[in-house]
Parts: C-alpha cells; structure tokens; sequence
C-alpha cells in the first residue's frame, strides 16, 4: 500500500480515508470527493497517474480540510497513529500539515513498533515538522524546493520562515553546499529530492544525479508542480524503485510533462498532470524498462 496522507485547505472538509479514484475533476475516497489539485491533491493526482500507468494498487489516502487552524492536521493524525499498524503500508508520504512535533513524533514511534516500517516520505509542513523534532534521520526521502533546503541546512532554524539572513539569498548554485550542510547537522532523510531550475538527487550527502533538460522555465510560475515531484517519487518507490532513481525519474517525467503540455503561467497544474500518462508512455519505458501493463482489451 501507498499511503497518502496531508490536508486541502478547505474549510469543515471532514476525514477522509480510503483508496482513492478520479471522476472528472475531483478525487474521490470513501464515497467523498476533493480536490484534485488543491493543496495534497496535487500530488495525490501524479501519484494516482502514475500507479494507473503501472498497474498498480492506487494510493490509499488519507486527508481531512485545514485552512491554517490545524483541526485537519489533529484529524488526520491521530487517524495515522491510531491505524498505521493495522493498514501496514509499504510507503508513507506525509504532505502539507501545520508542522505539530509533537503530533509526528507520537506517529513515528507507533511506526517503529511495526514489523516492518514502512518507507517514509514527507515534504511541506511534514517535513518542517520532521527536521525541527529532530526527526529528519527517520526519513527515507524528503523532496524540498531551494528555499525550504535553505532551511533544512540551517540548523536553528524551526521553520523556513526562520532560515537565517544569509541563506534568503541562496540561488540555485548554491544547493550542493546547502545539501552537505542539511547532512551535516543530521536534518536530512536518507535521499533529499531538491526540486528547483536545476534538480538535485543526494543520498546521504553525495549528489547522486542533477537533472536539467528539459527545461521549461514557466513551470516555476506554476503552483503545484513541486508537489507532483513528490506524488511521482512516491509511486515509483512503492513499485519498488530504489528511492534515488524514483526521484531521478519523477523529475524527469516532470520536465517532460511540463514540455508536452506547453504551459503558460496561467495553466494549471491539472493540465500538466493530465499530459503524464503520454508522458510515461513515451519515455518511462526507454529510461527505466518500467512499461505500462497492457488493459484488457490489449490482450
């Protein structure tokens, strides 16, 4: 299972848990429809492609409504520290959350009770939250853009609001440096995914792969297009897919995306996540012998 699990910011939205389908613009889990590029939803809906691409069980999420009070972060939470044990994922992503230590530390602990953990993954405010509880070495992949490695190599700061003075200047080359120093003070995951102009793969502080090409600068202007990063990576992993080539591909089928859809900054990142079955179809194959399984009405 590939467990999902993050807020959309909107308001009285209940829990919501349970695999996970699209009908027409919305996600739909336990009988519930959200938003599939709001907030998680975004990288619910790669990671949902993806899976479907492959033949594989669809993620099973678990995401609740939080407009910034943090009702849907306790929600979802307690959901995952009361049940992880049961639903015995193979991959968790934690997504956009208000970053609650205290909330992640109680399901980290509930997660190294179990048999066999599964692999963790976290971005946004689960990965804030996961770096400040001195949490980061639990992790098996983090996926920041620049400013939140900024962060992670900032070894007092609690939030990336907080980086120091210095590091708010950080451009895109200064990543490997800021890479070595997340590492250094041991607020790094096993693999960092750094999404950005230039993508960096790490692996326990060596830069494993930058991926460049191709580049489509008018995906920074955007939103949303990092998140895909993180549901593609989540995929792939959970196919079974060394958490380092995972993120090399999410990255390009990304770029390639971006590409095929031919963006504007006025398009929406469903546009592109729309493109990446054709995307996956073209290339995923030729860069990593993973092909799409073939329907029924192929055989």
């Amino acid at each position: 299972m590939l467990l999902i699990a993050g807020t959309i910011p909107q308001k009285d939205m209940p829990l919501i848990a349970g695999p996970v389908k699209r009908q027409g613009d919305k996600l739909v889990a336990d009988g519930q429809a959200f938003s599939r590029i709001q907030g998680t939803g975004a990288m619910i809906s790669a990671a949902l492609a993806a899976t479907e691409y492959m033949g594989i069980e669809p993620p099973y999420v678990v995401v609740a409504g939080d407009i910034g009070k943090g009702d849907g972060t306790r929600l979802m939470y307690r959901h995952l520290t009361e049940n992880i044990a049961s639903l015995k994922p193979d991959v968790v992503t934690l997504h956009y959350c208000q970053p609650f230590m205290n909330l992640l530390t109680l399901f980290v602990k509930e997660v190294e009770k179990m048999d066999k953990p599964p692999v963790l993954i976290a971005d946004a405010g689960a990965m804030y939250a996961a770096k400040a509880a001195g949490l980061a070495e639990k992790f098996d992949v983090f996926t920041p853009d620049p400013s939140e490695i900024a962060f992670l190599a900032d070894p007092a700061a609690t939030h990336p609001a907080y980086i120091a003075h210095h590091l708010f200047g950080s451009e895109i080359e200064d990543v490997p440096e800021l890479i070595t120093a997340a590492y250094t003070n041991k607020s790094a995951a096993s693999v960092l995914v750094v999404k950005g102009a230039r993508d960096y793969i790490a692996r326990n502080g060596s830069i494993m792969a930058t991926i460049e090409e191709p580049n489509v600068p008018v995906l920074e202007a955007i939103g949303g297009t990092g998140d895909t990063i993180t549901g593609l990576t989540s995929a792939f992993v959970f196919a079974g897919v060394d958490p380092v080539e995972a993120g090399i591909l999410a990255a390009k089928s990304n770029r390639m995306g971006g590409k095929m859809a031919d963006p504007t900054p006025a398009t929406k990142v469903s546009q592109i996540i729309d493109v990446f079955p054709e995307v996956f179809k073209q290339y995923l194959c030729e860069w990593s012998g993973i092909c799409a399984v073939p329907s029924k009405g192929d055989k």
